[in-house]
């Protein structure tokens, strides 16, 4: 099998310090000279405690176990010297081998030791978890949105690093915007990412997830659901007076502008109403772009 394209650099030393050390790549070469692993006892290995993973599934974690008992641990954790106990090391990147193997009833584990800062802790196991583990979509939405935050990183250079499209990220980063109800479906597996992209526009996110899982609606029936009722026409109690010339001006100004219907309604001295109706996410897209462009 050919080897992986190289990925480009850019995400910090966090990283670089990561792939210098292991390839994610099954068959990668041995670590060089002066960097042999160490074997450690399993008691004396703590996890990160700001692993951004928070669930360990128990079929994913005996798979693994299986895997290890037959053929050990392939590649080594990485570790630093534990922050405040001088007898234990911190798991920078392998948290799952490392409870995998407990279960598999080892004692020692292979490390390599690193000196990383809290930092490069983060970015490391952030950048290990998105591309070795299956994260389900909030956890790699929340990690993306992490790496940004706290690393300045942008949706294109995050793209470019962990070869993922642009449109990948975005949309992730989206479901960050659905209610915490919303995301726990997700979490535990009662909708998919299509389902719950398919919600971020609902009037009633929470209440229309509900029915997703109480009918099965596919992602299309979700799709379609949703248009139905972005379409609803308002009650007439909320009908506003005929707008004046210069508003509806406005309206088509914009419309024309972004290529999307949009509509005001003021509400008078407590101010008013913008929407703007998309026709599908690629339309969702270019506005957020658009919105951003002077950020």
């Amino acid at each position: 099998m050919a080897d992986p394209k190289p990925r480009k650099g850019g995400l910090g030393r966090g990283l670089s310090a990561l792939m210098a050390d292991v390839e994610l790549a099954p068959g990668a070469p041995a670590p060089g000279p002066g960097r042999a692993p160490l074997a450690v006892p399993v008691e004396q290995l703590i996890p990160n405690p700001d692993q951004p993973r928070r669930q360990f599934e128990p079929e994913a974690l005996a798979e693994l176990a299986a895997s290890i008992r037959n053929r050990g641990v392939l590649q080594p954790l990485i570790v630093r010297p534990h922050p405040t106990e001088p007898d234990l090391y911190q798991i920078v990147a392998g948290e799952r081998r490392w409870r995998a193997a407990q279960i598999a009833q080892l004692h020692e584990l292979p490390v390599l030791v690193r000196e990383l800062n809290d930092t490069e802790v983060l970015e490391v196991a952030l950048i290990e978890n998105i591309q070795r583990a299956n994260l389900n979509a909030i956890e790699e939405a929340t990690s993306f949105r992490q790496l940004m935050d706290r690393f300045g990183h942008t949706q294109e250079k995050l793209a470019d690093a962990l070869d993922k499209s642009r449109s990948h990220i975005s949309n992730s980063l989206r479901l960050l915007n659905l209610p915490d109800q919303v995301q726990g479906f997700v979490r535990e597996g009662k909708i998919s990412a299509g389902h719950a992209r398919a919600l971020i526009t609902a009037p009633d996110p929470v209440a229309m997830a509900r029915k997703v899982i109480d009918r099965n609606l596919s992602v299309r029936e979700t799709e379609a659901l949703a248009r139905q009722q972005a379409e609803r026409p308002e009650p007439a109690a909320r009908v506003r007076a005929e707008k004046d010339a210069d508003t509806r001006a406005l309206e088509a100004d914009l419309s024309a502008h972004l290529k999307m219907r949009v509509r005001i309604e003021h509400a008078g001295q407590e101010g008013g109403r913008l929407t703007i109706t998309y026709r599908d996410l690629d339309q969702l897209d270019r506005l957020c772009q658009a919105l951003g462009a002077g950020l």
